[in-house]
């Protein structure tokens, strides 16, 4: 036998006791290398099938960040309408927040908070009682009282505008308290 393949022999047998070798060694801990918390510590949950409380840390507020994003919804009109509603009412000739009014707006605010980049304006309407120039003016005070409310709850003036149309504008026409009571309103429209 020629010494070529003699060595050749050598070679595939070393290469072979080497391969068997390898396999017979328990594992070794593996890593993460996610980069992020726990990078770098042995998976305790490789051994058992269960991720370790970093891991489920993780998930859990992955879950929890997926919840909220859809709860609150996109950065536009339609996010904010099906979150907390674009609208409040306001009783006849008055510019006073309600209760009820009072609570959407919270929810409102709560949106505006979350889409902490999203501007929008606060639009003052009235019923068709009264002059044009005494319904513009009585618009005002109600988009104001909207605007002033939500800076209470940490809203940035900077990110509301107002405009009235006083009763250039019914949400519902008609002549009667049930269409009145409709028109009499603010509503927050995403810009």
């Amino acid at each position: 036998m020629t010494s070529v393949h003699l060595g050749k022999k050598i070679l595939i047998v070393s290469a072979a006791a080497m391969l068997l070798a390898a396999c017979s060694k328990d594992p070794e801990p593996q890593v993460s290398t996610g980069g992020g918390a726990g990078a770098g510590t042995e998976d305790a949950g490789a051994s058992t099938g269960r991720p370790d409380a970093v891991e489920t840390a993780r998930l859990e507020e992955e879950r929890l960040e997926r919840e909220l994003a859809d709860r609150m919804g996109r950065a536009n009109q339609a996010g904010l309408d099906a979150f907390a509603g674009d609208r409040v009412f306001f009783a006849y000739d008055s510019s006073e927040l309600t209760n009820e009014a009072r609570e959407t707006l919270a929810q409102q605010a709560e949106w505006l908070d979350y889409h902490s980049r999203a501007r929008v304006t606060i639009e003052g309407h009235c019923d068709e009682r009264g002059t044009r120039e005494y319904n513009l003016a009585l618009g005002e005070r109600r988009a104001n009282a909207v605007k002033s409310y939500l800076m209470a709850l940490g809203v940035p003036a900077s990110r509301l505008n107002t405009i009235s149309y006083g009763k250039e504008r019914p949400a519902v026409v008609g002549n009667r308290e049930a269409s009145w009571s409709q028109n009499r309103r603010g509503v927050m429209t995403v810009n």
